[in-house]
C-alpha cells in the first residue's frame, strides 16, 4: 500500500492529537507534509514533531494553497465556521479532503461541500468517529443481521459531563451559537448521525425542546466574582470552579489554553483568558441540555437525549426490535442482546483502545488512507453525501428547538436548503 501525504489545517486538539498521532505511529502509511495553523507554539512544536522543512510551516490556511499542489490529502481540523473555506479550495486544487465535523453550521455550505467533491472527483469524508469504533461497528452489525428483528424504536442519551459542558459550551470555543455551532451540531451531530446509521431508514421529521437552563447570570451565586481567580467565597463548593479543576484532575485540560502546565502558566492564563471566568458570568448561549425525537419514514422512532449534568462522559442506547432489543454503553464496550422467543441474553463486549474515542479516530484515519491508497475493500462510512443527512436532523431540531417544539418536516427543508444553494451559485458566492 502506498504511503499518502498529507496536510493538516489546524494543530488543536482534534488535528494535533487525534489524527496526526497515526503519521508517527505508522510513518510507512501516513506522512504530514505541511501545517497551518496561526497559534505559533503550537505550529512549532508540531512541525518539529512531524519533521516538516520550514517552507511547508505556514501561520494561515490560505499560504498552503498559494504552492502547486503537493500533497495527496487536506486534513481540516479548523473551527466549525472555517470550515468552508479551505475544503472549497483543497477539492478545487485535486485535494482528498477528511473534514473534522460537522461540515458547517450553514445548510447551504454542507450541500455545496458535498456537490463540489463530487464535481471535482474528489473524496470528502468527515469525521463521524464513532461510526468507525469497535462498539458502534459491532452494534450495527448485529442490527443488520437481524438478530432483533425490525427496528421499532430507539433511545440514545449523551452524557456530557459537568466538567466538559463547563470547559467547551459554557467557557470554551463552542459556547456561542454565533461564534462556533449549535450544541446539536458542535457536539451531538455524532448522534443524530449514528441514530440514522442504526436506523437505517430516512428520518422525515423532527421535534425537539432544549434550552440553557443553568448557566445564566441569574444563577450566580451572591457575591461571586467575574473570575474564579477573584477570590470566589464560593469555590470550595462550586463544582465549577476554574482554579481548582485545571490545577486539579482537569490539569490535562488546561493544554487547550496553555502550552505549559505548571501551576504558575495556567493560573496566568485563569486570570488573562475565558476559561478563567464564573461559569455563570460568561458570553455562553447553547444549550446545557435538549431533547430530540425523530420519525423515520417507515414509522419507526428515535428519542434522543443531552445533558451536561452528569458525573460522566458517556452513551447509552437501548434499541427495540420487533423479535428482541439491545441495551449497551460505550464507555463500558459492551451491550447485551435479548430474544423475545428464547427469552435468552448475550452479552457482546467488543475490544477498544484507551485512545480517542474509544480506537474511533484512528481508525477513522486507517480507513481514508487505504481508500485513498486504494484499497478495493474499504469505502468511507462517512463521505459527504452521507453526512449531509445526519446534519440535516441536527438543523432540524435546532429549528424546531427554537419555535417551541414545532415539528419539522426534513423534506421541506431539503427542498428549502436547495434553493438556497442554487440562489448562491447563480450569485457566484
Amino acid at each position: 500500500m502506498r504511503k499518502v501525504r498529507a496536510i493538516l489545517l489546524g494543530a488543536g486538539a482534534r488535528g494535533a492529537l487525534a489524527y496526526a498521532p497515526y503519521a508517527r505511529k505508522y510513518p510507512h502509511e501516513l506522512e504530514i507534509a505541511a501545517v497551518a495553523e496561526p497559534w505559533r507554539e503550537r505550529r512549532e512544536a508540531f512541525a518539529a514533531e512531524h519533521s516538516i522543512p520550514a517552507e511547508y510551516v505556514f501561520a494561515d490556511w490560505e499560504e498552503v494553497f498559494r504552492k502547486p499542489k503537493f500533497a495527496d490529502a487536506v486534513i481540516i481540523c479548523t473551527q466549525d465556521r472555517m470550515h468552508f473555506a479551505p475544503t472549497m479550495r483543497a477539492l478545487e486544487l485535486g485535494y482528498d479532503v477528511l473534514l473534522e465535523k460537522p461540515m458547517s453550521p450553514d445548510p447551504a455550505e454542507c450541500l455545496r461541500m458535498e456537490r463540489a467533491a463530487a464535481h471535482y472527483g474528489r473524496k470528502l469524508t468527515i469525521c463521524h468517529v464513532l461510526r468507525y469504533t469497535p462498539f458502534w461497528s459491532e452494534l450495527h452489525a448485529t442490527i443488520a443481521s437481524g438478530a432483533i428483528g425490525d427496528v421499532v424504536s430507539l433511545q440514545l442519551s449523551e452524557n456530557v459531563g459537568y466538567f466538559h459542558i463547563a470547559h467547551s459550551f459554557v467557557r470554551g470555543k463552542w459556547r456561542s451559537s454565533e461564534q462556533s455551532s449549535p450544541m446539536i451540531l458542535a457536539k451531538s451531530c455524532h448522534d443524530t448521525d449514528l441514530i440514522a446509521w442504526l436506523v437505517g431508514e430516512e428520518c422525515v421529521r423532527v421535534s425537539s425542546y432544549g434550552s440553557l437552563f443553568h448557566f445564566r447570570e441569574g444563577n450566580a451565586p451572591e457575591g461571586a466574582p467575574l473570575r474564579c481567580t477573584d477570590g470566589c467565597p464560593h469555590e470550595a463548593k462550586c463544582a465549577f470552579s476554574a482554579s481548582r479543576f485545571y490545577l486539579g484532575e482537569g490539569k490535562d485540560w488546561a493544554l487547550h489554553f496553555t502550552d505549559a502546565t505548571d501551576n504558575g502558566s495556567i493560573l496566568q492564563a485563569l486570570r488573562e483568558g475565558p476559561y478563567g471566568r464564573c461559569v455563570y458570568r460568561c458570553d455562553n448561549d447553547v444549550v446545557d441540555h435538549q431533547v430530540v425525537a425523530m420519525e423515520f419514514a417507515n414509522g419507526a422512532t428515535a428519542v434522543f437525549s443531552m445533558s451536561g449534568f452528569t458525573h460522566d462522559c458517556s452513551r447509552h442506547v437501548h434499541i427495540m426490535g420487533t423479535k428482541g432489543e439491545i441495551r449497551g454503553c460505550m464507555e463500558e464496550r459492551k451491550f447485551t442482546i435479548y430474544d423475545f422467543a428464547t427469552q435468552r441474553q448475550n452479552e457482546v463486549r467488543v475490544h477498544a483502545t484507551e485512545e480517542g474515542h474509544g480506537g474511533g479516530d484512528e481508525a477513522l484515519i486507517r480507513s481514508f488512507i487505504r481508500e485513498l491508497a486504494g484499497d478495493p475493500d474499504v469505502s468511507s462510512l462517512t463521505a459527504a453525501q452521507i453526512s449531509v443527512q445526519s446534519h440535516l436532523i441536527a438543523f432540524a431540531a435546532e429549528r424546531s428547538r427554537l419555535q417551541n417544539g414545532e415539528a419539522v418536516a426534513l423534506s421541506g427543508m431539503r427542498e428549502e436548503f436547495k434553493a438556497l444553494l442554487q440562489a448562491d451559485l447563480r450569485q457566484g458566492t
